[in-house]
């Protein structure tokens, strides 16, 4: 089996965009003609900022959002070289035989990538992805899995979503080829990332301790971190709700100053304060809006200081580090 090398992902952007919000909602209607015409100004829109790599998942809209990229490869054969494709398996909803679960099984991650490809309609996924961590997962089974569809040329490279290091680490044991993504929620919104650094040995850190040195070994593995919910539901760029704890305001304020003295857009701001981590994350895209999608354009130029970085942080936690 051929080792696939680390990391190798769009090296142009460090965007990605997320496909979750595509396919026309959470439910059972069938694919509309206007989903699909959503889906492709959503792509054409993160085309145009430079944006190639394309996060799915089986589960949203319930497989509508794949389905969606299979009718636009259809109608433009071209398109599927012009990105790659990355899509994830392991989250199974309530059905007559259980609750709703989690299932890295063999048989369950082959059965979820055929389906998957068969709603992208394509050949290949560029980067599955392990959805959850399975308590009852078994890395080599994974592994036979994971060899099964390499083999036939069906998914090309291996990663995660929602892992800590112990369970990477757990894993990787039984990997032939390295993994090169993990995916986690990371963002103004959500710092107990952080917080289990800067606040390590003291109480404001307690809540974060899971998270380990998760971080530190995905950087030292060359496990690129990519960061969902990375606009923090759009509340610091004009979406925050009426009852908006205060910290939000404050930090939403903020990033509109910032916004104004960099001469780009809140959504940039956002960005920018996950993109100036060493560990060189990933922010994911979530948004359908065209106009949002490009509002994140000029993310990679925005150079803050430290100082503004650290006023967005202790913003966005509401009181200051110890």
């Amino acid at each position: 089996m051929t080792t696939s090398p680390t990391h190798n992902l769009p090296t142009h952007s460090r965007l990605i965009y997320g496909c979750m919000g595509l396919g026309g909602g959470w439910n059972n209607h069938p694919l509309q003609a206007a989903d699909v015409s959503q889906a492709q100004a959503a792509v054409e829109a993160a085309l145009d900022i430079g944006i190639t790599l394309f996060d799915h998942a089986n589960i949203y809209t319930l497989g509508k959002a794949e389905q969606c990229f299979g009718a636009l490869f259809k109608q433009q054969p071209g398109l599927r070289q012009r990105m790659q494709l990355q899509t994830k398996c392991g989250i199974r909803f309530k059905d007559a035989d259980g609750p709703k679960r989690y299932d890295l099984s063999a048989e369950h991650i082959i059965e979820s990538v055929h389906a998957s490809l068969q709603r992208l309609n394509t050949d290949y996924i560029d980067v599955l992805m392990l959805h959850r961590p399975d308590p009852l997962m078994e890395p080599d089974e994974i592994n036979e899995a994971w060899r099964t569809l390499f083999a036939a040329g069906k998914v090309r490279q291996l990663g995660v979503s929602n892992m800590h290091a112990g369970q990477l680490r757990q894993l990787v044991t039984a990997l032939e080829t390295p993994l090169v993504a993990n995916q986690l929620e990371m963002s103004l919104l959500k710092t107990d990332w952080l917080d289990a650094d800067t606040c390590f040995n003291d109480a404001q850190g307690q809540p974060s301790l899971v998270w380990g040195d998760t971080l530190q070994y995905c950087e030292s593995q060359g496990i690129a971190l990519q960061a969902w919910g990375a606009l923090g539901k759009g509340w610091y760029s004009g979406g925050a709700p009426q009852d908006a704890p205060p910290s939000v305001v404050a930090t939403a304020q903020l990033v509109q100053q910032l916004a104004g003295a960099h001469g780009v857009s809140r959504e940039s701001i956002v960005l920018a304060w996950l993109l100036k981590h060493p560990a060189r994350i990933q922010p994911v895209i979530g948004t359908a809006n065209p106009e949002r999608i490009r509002a994140c354009a000029d993310a990679g130029r925005v150079a803050l200081t430290r100082g503004q970085w650290y006023a967005l942080y202790q913003s966005a936690r509401g009181r200051e580090l110890p």
